[in-house]
């Protein structure tokens, strides 16, 4: 759901540790970049579940594992290779996954909080913004320009 979502690659994932979740007055959120994202209710439930039953493949040395996604050697997460292969095992490919997250992503959110809340950086996210044609300056523009039609007491909604 990382991937398909939130365009994550696997080697992001992977680095995932069990602090990037936060549960707070019953909303689970996950720390991609600066920011915390919510989660919704169904991906919420896949998180608190992975955070409980989380476990290592490893035989020897069982341990409690701060990795949300522990590896195969234990105290290691699980390798970036190992996530991409459950992943394209269950037919999800990483690269088409990732983009059409994040042209979706670029159509709902301006650059600046893509950035910070999936850990991209800036340049990257405008590039997507542009791509997938989302013009927030011009957003901004028509909501400061709807508030001041609003205190001027005209129609805000009315075509101009």
């Amino acid at each position: 759901m990382l991937l398909l979502l939130y365009a994550q690659w696997p080697a992001a994932i992977s680095r995932l540790t069990v602090d990037h979740i936060e549960e707070t007055d019953g909303a689970v959120r996950i720390r991609l970049g600066a920011v915390p994202v919510e989660l919704p209710t169904p991906v919420a439930a896949l998180a608190r579940q992975q955070v409980a039953a989380r476990r290592s493949h490893a035989v020897l040395g069982r341990q409690e594992s701060p990795w949300l996604f522990p590896g195969g050697q234990p105290g290691r997460p699980i390798s970036a290779w190992a996530m991409g292969e459950r992943l394209r095992k269950l037919g999800i490919r990483l690269a088409e996954a990732r983009s059409t997250a994040l042209f979706q992503l670029a159509t709902e959110l301006p650059a600046a909080v893509l950035a910070r809340t999936l850990g991209l950086d800036i340049t990257v996210a405008v590039k997507w913004q542009r791509a997938a044609a989302g013009d927030w300056a011009a957003y901004a523009a028509e909501i400061s320009q709807r508030a001041t039609r609003h205190l001027q007491g005209e129609d805000v909604h009315a075509p101009r």
